[in-house]
This record gives structure tokens, C-alpha cells and sequence, in this order.
């Protein structure tokens, strides 16, 4: 079955949630791998010179507090995404102190981002917000602009990732909203099911971080899913657990030329759930080659 983000067809209703640290291009390709609808990238700047590695056409996550570099930066790569999206969601100290994501709370300001943003592309365009006294009004110039879609993280900017969302207040936008919802905010993979009963489409953030696999699947609940994200059987993909498991993200990694650190980082996601997980992780500690990584990590297979 087909479902629509604005004029984007998709084959599944669940996506990967943007992640700065997570979501580098090799982990993205197995999340799709993997079946999973949309992939997102962390959160970028416009005013950023670093290289894009974007051959899963994700959706491209700006931030910022004006508008400054917008444009150029997407006539750039307008035609390598398959949308873009504005975070108005991140948390962390860095937003706090530079007023983005979360802590940007000047409603001229993000129509001006949002208008701009809107203006550049034809492609699907999305808002990531939270749990806030401004969230009604943030979605009214979502509307009145021609966003495409709004995500909502129903937790304040006071939790940040942890604590109990307010399944209640997405409901609330949701029932608002003239546009497609995103649900963000998942904790348990067992709520997948109701949500998408409740909004038109899901992500899965810190779930996935480690476990691609999860998305084997994940929106039909076929098969097992085991604790490591991979499942017992072949999903309805054609795909085992092992194709997108560590040794095939290594694979991709070496492709794009990733850096050490961050495929280090990477493996020790890989070890989440696992039996032998923390011993493997003490290992890890210690390696210093692409190639310890790997022996370490061979020893699993």
C-alpha cells in the first residue's frame, strides 16, 4: 500500500526520527533497508559547509534562528532529499543557549524561517515541535504557510528525551490539525500499533539507535522481534536480521569513508540488548582501528 507526505509516495507509515549522533548516512541506508518509510537526517545548518552523504534521499533537518542561508542552501540540494524539515524540538543546552529547536520561541521569526523554507521547494515540508505554550500557535502558521506535515514530541522542553509523554496533547493537535501528524516520542514498540490508529504516521528515535533491524516489519508485526532488533524469521522484505546487522553497516561505512570515532560509536550501539553486550563494550573501549572494531565485533556474528 501507498501513503502520501504531501506529493511524496511511501511504502510504509513509519520513519526514522531525526538524531544528530545516530543518523549518519550508513545507518540511515539500513534503516531503509529494513523498510522503514522516510529516514531523516540530525539537525543541519544552513549555514553548514560540511559534506551531505544523502543517497537515502532522507529528509533534511534545518535549524537555526533566521533565515540567513536558506535559500542557497536549498537550491543546493533540493533535488538529493525527498523533503526537508525545521526543528523546533531539540533540547539540549546548545539550543538553550543559542535559542533554536525547542528554546526558539519568536513566532515572527519561525513564520519568517517557515515562508522562506516553504517558497524554496515543491518537495514535502515538515515542522518538529514539542509539548509547549505555543504549540496551537505554531501549528496555525504551519497552516497558514502550506507546511506538509507537523511531528509532535509530546514532552515539555523540561524532560527533554525522558519522562511520560502527553499522549492526550498530540491527540489535542491532532484533532487541530488540517495536515498529517507525526507521532515522535515512541518508548515502547508495542504502542506502534495504536498510534498509527491515532495518527497518520510514527517515528522511532532512541529505539532504533543500534537496532535498524526494528524496523523489519515493525508497522505489520510480523514475525519475532528479538532484544538485538533482529526477528527469527525472513520478514515480508525478503530480509534477515543479519543484513541489516553490524557487519553490513561496517560495509557501508567504509563506502562513505565514515571516521573512526563515529563507527566506533556506532558499535557499541550495536551491542545494546545483546547477551554478551557489556563485555563487548569493554572491548570496544580499547580498540583503536576500524579493523579492532571489527574483530571484536566479528566475535558476535
Amino acid at each position: 500500500m501507498d501513503y502520501r507526505l504531501g506529493n511524496l509516495k511511501l511504502k510504509a507509515r513509519v520513519f526514522l526520527a531525526p538524531m544528530l549522533e545516530p543518523n549518519d548516512i550508513a545507518f540511515r541506508l539500513l534503516c531503509k533497508r529494513a523498510g522503514c518509510g522516510l529516514t531523516w537526517t540530525g539537525m543541519t545548518s544552513a549555514l553548514s559547509k560540511a559534506k551531505l552523504d544523502l543517497d537515502d534521499k532522507p529528509v533534511l533537518q534545518l535549524f537555526g534562528n533566521s533565515s540567513r542561508g536558506i535559500k542557497s542552501f536549498m537550491k543546493e540540494y533540493d533535488s538529493r532529499v525527498s523533503g526537508w524539515d525545521f526543528n523546533l524540538g531539540c533540547p539540549s543546552k546548545l539550543s538553550k543557549k543559542l535559542k533554536h529547536g525547542a528554546c526558539l520561541n519568536d513566532l515572527e521569526v519561525i513564520e519568517d524561517i517557515l515562508r522562506v523554507m516553504r517558497s524554496c521547494t515543491r518537495k514535502p515540508l515538515t515542522v518538529k515541535i514539542r509539548k509547549s505554550d505555543l504549540a496551537f500557535d505554531i501549528l496555525r502558521i504551519c497552516e497558514e504557510i502550506g507546511v506538509s506535515a507537523v511531528c509532535i514530541h509530546a514532552r515539555t522542553l523540561s524532560q527533554g528525551y525522558s519522562g511520560e509523554v502527553d499522549y492526550d496533547f498530540a491527540l489535542k493537535i491532532k484533532e487541530k490539525a488540517s495536515m498529517p501528524v507525526i507521532f515522535s516520542g515512541v518508548s515502547n514498540l508495542n504502542d506502534v500499533e495504536k498510534i498509527l490508529r491515532d495518527f497518520d504516521f510514527v517515528m522511532i528515535g532512541r529505539e532504533a539507535i543500534g537496532r535498524p533491524g526494528i524496523f523489519l516489519g515493525l508497522e505489520n508485526k510480523s514475525g519475532q522481534l528479538l532484544k538485538n532488533g533482529t526477528r527469527t524469521n525472513t520478514d515480508e522484505h525478503g530480509l534477515k536480521g543479519d543484513e541489516v546487522g553490524f557487519g553490513e553497516y561496517l560495509k557501508l561505512a567504509k563506502k562513505y569513508g565514515l571516521y573512526f570515532r563515529q563507527v566506533k560509536y556506532q558499535a557499541m550501539n550495536f551491542t545494546k540488548g545483546l547477551a554478551d553486550g557489556k563485555k563487548l563494550r569493554g572491548d570496544l573501549v580499547g580498540a583503536k582501528t576500524t579493523e579492532d572494531i571489527e574483530r571484536i565485533m566479528g566475535r558476535k556474528e
